[in-house]
């Protein structure tokens, strides 16, 4: 197999971390461009989650602070929308991303706890959300000024620990807590409603107490008009350390419905949105019609 050389970790909370986004929706074109090349090498992968989560990366990285603000990635597949946007942002280089999937690269095509860009990274589905809430409560506690953001997937909506974490940071009105939930209907087995019914999404997270929203997930501007919504001081809130981000004094739940061929007209139908093959003339339409997508824009 071949190996890739390891970058130095950097995380968007490290101080000194320097990135700006002039562009966010050109830079969601970026990061679905950068995908399909760090997937084409190997003919297959996670390239259904870099297309539903382009403009929610996006936005994410035209919001957070940098070296302040935290990320957490709850399902691991997701890192390559993230280290795709790190790449154009200057975060990872380009030959970092470029090793995406390599054995022995920190660039996994799953992330783990040794990924770089994001804070913290979950190999196994349902945990990201309780490591975002302790990070959010130290903050508090700590008195620290920062966001935790964690990117979360509808069919982890299935495992038990999401909910308990969700209770949890609702009972602590932890309003420095925003989560953008993934709903692209999508898992391994299949579509997630064909294996559990987890609608009403929004009834539920606010009846644990949360502020939720539903927004078309490829629409950048609705999922930043959120994101700034949810970093609004709380008014009226008493409770010690909540009177940081939050509307209303509770963590915010963003639901984005998203599908995972959004973006690639050349996608055949019937193509796994969980994890996509690309065969060469694939990925060579694919990066073409990317390609032209930019220069339209450009001009």
């Amino acid at each position: 197999m071949p190996t890739a050389s390891t970058p130095a970790a950097t995380y968007v909370s490290d101080p000194g971390t320097h990135w700006t986004v002039s562009d966010p929706g050109r830079l969601a074109t970026l990061i679905r461009l950068r995908a399909v090349r760090m997937v084409a090498p190997q003919g297959f992968g996670y390239l259904g989650q870099a297309l539903s989560s382009a403009e929610q990366v996006a936005a994410l990285f035209a919001t957070m602070r940098p070296g302040r603000d935290r990320l957490v990635c709850s399902p691991g597949h997701y890192v390559i929308g993230i280290f795709a946007a790190a790449a154009e942002l200057g975060i990872l280089s380009a030959e970092a991303a470029a090793g995406y999937g390599l054995d022995g690269s920190p660039v996994e095509a799953i992330g783990t706890e040794r990924s770089p860009v994001a804070d913290y990274v979950c190999g196994s589905l349902g945990q990201g959300l309780s490591a975002a809430v302790g990070f959010a409560l130290a903050d508090r506690l700590r008195g620290k000024n920062r966001r935790t953001f964690a990117m979360v997937s509808d069919g982890e909506l299935e495992e038990g620990q999401v909910w308990e974490a969700a209770m949890f940071a609702g009972h602590h009105r932890l309003s420095n807590l925003t989560v953008l939930l993934d709903a692209n209907n999508s898992q391994v087995d299949g579509p997630v409603d064909t294996i559990t019914t987890i609608e009403p999404i929004a009834a539920k997270w606010e009846a644990f107490g949360w502020t939720a929203r539903d927004v078309d997930g490829h629409d950048v501007g609705a999922i930043l008009d959120a994101l700034a919504e949810a970093g609004q001081p709380a008014a009226g809130n008493t409770l010690p350390g909540t009177t940081g981000p939050g509307t209303t004094g509770q963590p915010f739940v963003l639901i984005n419905r998203t599908s995972t061929t959004s973006g690639l007209r050349c996608l055949p139908p019937d193509a796994d949105g969980h994890f996509i093959k690309l065969p060469p003339e694939l990925a060579a339409a694919a990066e073409a019609e990317l390609l032209a997508e930019l220069e339209r824009n450009d001009g």
